[in-house]
């Protein structure tokens, strides 16, 4: 199953497919006992997609053939045990994926000729997806964080190792009475530009914040020598370049945490201040109507805020309960992607940070 959505394979998911390129999603449940109705609820959605397939009369036989071909395959990879909260489900003609998503998802069958993205899109920004570097004098490790915990990556060809040799200038730690320091060592900053240079290379194609840990002289030589560490949050703990991903998680999270409060604090600052000068907007409505005219600067979403809508006969967004005809569950997913679209910076905050906005709040463009 698939978890980490980038600019390049988002791009991809997006290209135009032959007909019918269709988009199975289901909310999934992470603990007992709610996941017990998971494996029933997957088989009858996927059954749904075969349902609208048999009865489309845009889809020849040979294309529906292949299409529930790739969704029995589909079917068949998914691993419950792993279940995060939804589960995308995408098939096409010689083709199919599956995602594992940190947000729910609305259940839903969708046949077009592009598969359904925006749940994928609201899912990882919500995640706030982070990078961790540990770095040693003799391994270099990156490990991917979702905010809950993290793994190790081997993205950009981490980790990269080296076997380390003492050759230090016995005669100049005489003359100025120098200890040896392996991370002025020439050999050890050569392997922390390399690292540096790697990790400058993750970061162009999947961009995020970063933290590097390590002991105070690691990243001192790591910011010396290259640019990653400058943009990073250091976080002072040696050892963990050979940890385990819980001992990782331990020491960066007090670090990550402080990072995630001044963070909604300086968006609740921010929407306050265009509260002042006029360039707020809050509420499903009217975020809904700023977004789609491309008007939204700073999007603040709280994490679990869901809501579902239909459009009135006047334009605007209404409450609707799930399944009412023309309902859309998944509304708050899609003004996210609508606002990334065009720019805007989305940022999912606690439950409750936004007050009196009703769940989501905006900072206009004008």
């Amino acid at each position: 199953m698939e978890h980490e959505l980038s600019p390049s394979i988002l791009t991809e998911l997006r290209r135009p497919r032959p007909y019918p390129a269709v988009s199975v999603l289901t909310p999934m449940h992470r603990r007992e006992p709610d996941n017990a109705q998971d494996p029933v609820r997957l088989r009858n959605v996927v059954a749904e997609a075969k349902k609208q397939l048999d009865t489309d009369p845009q889809v020849t036989r040979e294309r529906r053939n292949d299409v529930v071909r790739q969704l029995d395959q589909a079917l068949a990879e998914v691993d419950l045990t792993y279940a995060e909260d939804g589960l995308v489900i995408f098939a096409a003609p010689g083709e199919h994926q599956v995602w594992s998503l940190s947000r729910s998802v609305p259940e839903r069958v969708v046949l077009s000729d592009t598969f359904l993205t925006r749940n994928l899109v609201s899912a990882q920004t919500a995640a706030r997806p982070l990078w961790v570097l540990s770095v040693s004098a003799d391994r270099v490790t990156l490990w991917s964080g979702d905010g809950e915990r993290v793994t190790e990556d081997h993205a950009g060809g981490f980790p990269l190792t080296r076997k380390l040799v003492e050759n230090f200038d016995a005669e100049r730690r005489m003359q100025i009475g120098d200890e040896p320091s392996t991370f002025r060592d020439q050999g050890t900053r050569q392997f922390l530009r390399e690292a540096d240079s790697a990790m400058s290379a993750v970061l162009r194609e999947h961009p995020r914040p970063l933290y590097v840990t390590g002991e105070p002289a690691a990243l001192s030589a790591l910011e010396e020598v290259g640019s990653v560490a400058k943009c990073a949050a250091p976080v002072q703990h040696g050892g963990l370049a050979h940890a385990t991903p819980e001992a990782v998680w331990r020491a960066v999270r007090p670090v990550h945490d402080e990072v995630t409060r001044s963070d909604t604090a300086a968006v609740a600052r921010e929407l306050e201040a265009a509260r002042g000068r006029k360039e707020y907007a809050a509420g499903v409505d009217e975020i809904w109507q700023t977004a789609r005219e491309g008007r939204i600067r700073l999007l603040a979403v709280e994490e679990n805020y869901r809501v579902t809508a239909r459009d009135s006969a006047g334009g605007h967004l209404v409450p609707a309960d799930a399944g009412e005809p023309g309902a859309r569950e998944d509304i708050v997913d899609e003004i996210v992607e609508q606002c990334l679209e065009t720019g805007a910076d989305v940022r999912f905050v606690p439950d409750g940070a936004l007050g009196d906005a009703q769940g989501i709040a905006g900072v206009l463009r004008y």
